[in-house]
């Protein structure tokens, strides 16, 4: 009898159907719901949730096998996967503020259908809540629990998300910030479709606005003063580094897997062999692998630190997503480079991969944040 597939063989299979409609996707700024069908179907949107929860309890390692198996395939649905694993994750984290009930409530949601969270955190005027400052985003109280209004950009997976997870402050002369957990489409909220993006097209990111939403006393998640959050989640921040890093490193290695049928099918009448035959094309693919291997052994040795619960300084798991992501560029357009108007062709898929591995510098934390903190952590400061 054969051995069930692994997580990993599951993604990796659904990746090459995934990938036959990725393009499609990209030229329509088109939401892929087949494919979250296809991945509930396997087993794999509740992989994060702990067993408590009746979720899979996976480890960091074998998440981020799954991240990265997805996006080579579609990186804009691995994005919003992503963020699906963060917040399950989240729910059995010591000292976390989910409701046993909520959150086995939409652990169920997730393994019975398709059933996506995301946390709506970033507003036009405030930016991204990691560089400080209060929320536009009101929730006033009232007799039944909340009102909320605010408005937030960048709510990857917008079209499929069944829940949200909305950053706001209180009405309260001294306010307070936290989560309050929203069902999409209650009145109220209205989704406006402005995700117009040069990569990740096909990710949703659109805008959310939410106007009057009434939000139950036992949906919100926490609540602190907005100087108590300043310390952080050094495990949630890790988390991040490991999925974001395996995302874009499989866009870097789905380049390079057309790099190298480019170079040996490629015959110049010049040339009269493939191009793969020079040397030049030998070392630049060289160079690439060697970018690759780099971000595989720093992916695995932050996953495995999570798995084995080791301490996980921020300013680390800061520099594993940095050093990737960068990684993942570089071998994108090392590939680019290689190939010239070949790799900028729209009929090729390389011209997409490079859109789409630029969009790994935008996510949090930022290069400059990055490396202040770890100047800072080595000067003592």
């Amino acid at each position: 009898m054969n051995a069930p597939l692994t997580a990993g063989q599951r993604a990796r299979t659904l990746a090459a159907e995934f990938g036959a409609r990725a393009a499609a996707h990209d030229r329509e700024a088109s939401f892929p719901h087949q494919n979250f069908a296809d991945l509930q179907q396997a087993g794999l949107l509740a992989l994060a949730a702990p067993r408590s929860l009746g979720g899979q309890g996976a480890s960091a390692v074998q998440l981020g096998e799954v991240i990265g198996a997805v996006a080579q395939g579609c990186p804009a649905t691995a994005l919003v996967l992503t963020m699906q694993y963060i917040q399950h994750r989240g729910m059995g984290r010591p000292g976390n503020a989910w409701p046993v009930e909520r959150a086995r409530q939409l652990v169920h949601e997730a393994v019975q259908g398709v059933s996506l969270i995301n946390a709506l955190r970033v507003e036009p005027e405030l930016g991204s809540p990691a560089r400080g400052g209060l929320p536009a985003t009101v929730a006033r109280r009232t007799a039944e629990g909340w009102r909320l209004s605010g408005h937030k950009v960048y709510s990857t997976g917008a079209p499929a998300l069944r829940w949200y997870v909305v950053w706001a402050r209180t009405d309260d002369a001294e306010p307070r910030t936290g989560s309050f957990l929203v069902r999409a489409g209650q009145p109220g909220v209205r989704i406006e479709p402005t995700w117009d993006h040069l990569g990740l097209r096909a990710s949703g990111s659109h805008d959310v606005l939410f106007d009057e939403v009434a939000v139950p006393a036992d949906h919100v998640l926490e609540l602190r003063l907005p100087k108590d959050w300043a310390r952080g989640e050094p495990a949630m921040q890790a988390e991040m580094a490991v999925m974001l890093g395996s995302l874009y490193t499989g866009v870097a290695r789905a380049a390079r897997h057309w790099l190298v049928g480019f170079l040996q099918d490629r015959k110049p009448a010049s040339l009269g062999a493939p191009l793969a035959t020079l040397a030049r094309a030998q070392e630049a693919v060289g160079r690439i692998e060697g970018l690759l291997f780099t971000n595989d052994r720093l992916i695995a040795g932050l996953a495995a630190a999570l798995d084995t619960g080791a301490p996980l300084p921020s300013e680390e798991s800061g520099l594993v997503k940095a050093t990737t992501t960068h990684n993942a560029i570089e071998a994108v357009q090392s590939a680019l480079a290689l190939t010239s108007n070949h790799g900028l062709a729209r009929k090729n898929p390389l011209e997409r991969h490079l859109r789409d591995v630029l969009c790994g510098r935008v996510h949090t934390p930022q290069d400059d944040s990055v490396y202040l903190a770890a100047g800072r952590r080595a000067l003592g400061l």
